[in-house]
């Protein structure tokens, strides 16, 4: 990783559970570092908007969760959700020439812990089907991917890596002002 913060500590799983379920067993257990990533080739009960299942599958997608330290007023990370959605189309137009839209809300799971009037810390989990091509019955006919759509090998660790750069000056620019 190329950023001050983000990645400090990165863990790549072959399978887990859920990245943001690890993040969040970290924070329980006061055992997590600022700017961990955890990340997965396969999860088995990923977390997805609205509390629905994400699927994974186990085509080489992305999934990961991160958590960062903010110690900011609330509003400074008001519409986060859209900026991150907004960070990622913005660098698959870049790399791979692809115009991808966000669907509202968007599919970015995020979970700020407010302590007294500051946000101590988010956590969020990103999920994008990457280089997927088959999907569950459940999800059959709704899933896709940019594999399947573009005919394009995503690589998901320049798609990670560039997204953490973006975001984290982002980020320390909106905690600072």
């Amino acid at each position: 990783m190329t950023t001050q913060i983000l990645g400090n500590v990165f863990e790549n799983y072959e399978e887990i559970d859920s990245t943001q379920t690890e993040i969040h067993r970290r924070i329980e257990k006061c055992k997590i570092q600022n700017g961990t990533i955890i990340m997965a080739n396969r999860q088995t009960n990923g977390k997805g908007t609205h509390g629905r299942v994400w699927h994974t599958g186990n085509e080489n997608n992305i999934a990961f969760s991160f958590y960062i330290e903010t110690e900011c007023k609330p509003q400074k990370i008001e519409g986060i959700t859209i900026e991150i959605a907004q960070i990622l189309i913005q660098i698959f137009e870049e790399k791979y020439g692809i115009n991808l839209q966000i669907k509202a809300p968007n599919d970015i799971y995020y979970n700020g812990k407010i302590v007294g009037q500051k946000t101590k810390y988010i956590v969020v989990g990103i999920g994008i089907n990457t280089n997927g091509k088959n999907f569950s019955d459940d999800i059959r006919n709704i899933a896709t991917s940019i594999k399947k759509e573009f005919n394009i090998d995503v690589d998901n660790l320049f798609i990670v890596n560039e997204f953490c750069k973006i975001f984290e000056k982002r980020l320390m620019k909106r905690i600072e002002e």
